[in-house]
């Protein structure tokens, strides 16, 4: 082989190699500073906004699960509460975490969700699930969210476990579990508030 021939292949070689180099280097930028986790929610953010990840509205009955209220919780500032005191209401529950990209994505349409209901009628439970509460009061403090939150005070039912982050769940008036969502989605839509409505009435 003439060195002709070889030299344009060492080249683009050589070229890949510095490309790689590169996005290497700004993975390892991105991860070292903690970057990647607002860019992969700003991103997983437009993804929602398309209209494409939509909550489930239609479980059958036979998919209802029993709600568990013996749940022992505190608030943002420290106080004591418990799902109970919320019972007969619909119930909005996501577990979240700082930590969670597609949860901080979906944050800003829970939070206009939130501003759009009557909350006599539909209660947030917003359930961060960080081991570091200081995060999250500092999280929900510079973003300037209102919905109420709240930490496990204890232990979390086996009706709540999940190994997915975020999964939303909503309780009906009559103690019901009647929709999961593993995952991120769009509340803030006229189809979940006629559901959340039709909950309320019934």
């Amino acid at each position: 082989m003439s060195e002709e021939t070889k030299s344009p292949k060492k080249s683009k070689l050589k070229r890949e190699l510095i490309d790689w180099g590169i996005l290497i280097l700004i993975a390892a930028v991105l991860y070292g500073t903690g970057l990647n986790k607002p860019i992969a929610a700003k991103l997983q953010q437009a993804l929602l906004w398309t209209g494409i990840i939509q909550p489930n509205t239609s479980l059958n009955e036979s998919e209802f699960k029993k709600a568990d209220f013996n749940v022992p919780l505190l608030t943002l500032d420290g106080e004591e509460a418990n799902l109970k005191d919320l019972e007969g209401k619909v119930i909005f529950m996501n577990q979240w975490a700082t930590w969670c990209p597609p949860c901080i994505a979906e944050m800003p349409n829970i939070q206009g969700l939130f501003e759009s209901l009557d909350n006599d009628d539909v209660a947030f439970v917003m359930l961060s699930l960080d081991e570091d509460k200081k995060a999250a009061q500092q999280y929900i403090s510079d973003q300037g969210y209102t919905f109420p939150v709240y930490f496990y005070n204890g232990r979390r039912p086996g009706v709540y476990n999940s190994s997915v982050v975020p999964t939303t769940f909503i309780i009906s008036p009559q103690g019901m579990i009647v929709s999961r969502r593993l995952g991120m989605a769009n509340y803030n839509t006229d189809t979940f508030k006629e559901f959340l409505a039709n909950l309320s009435d019934s």
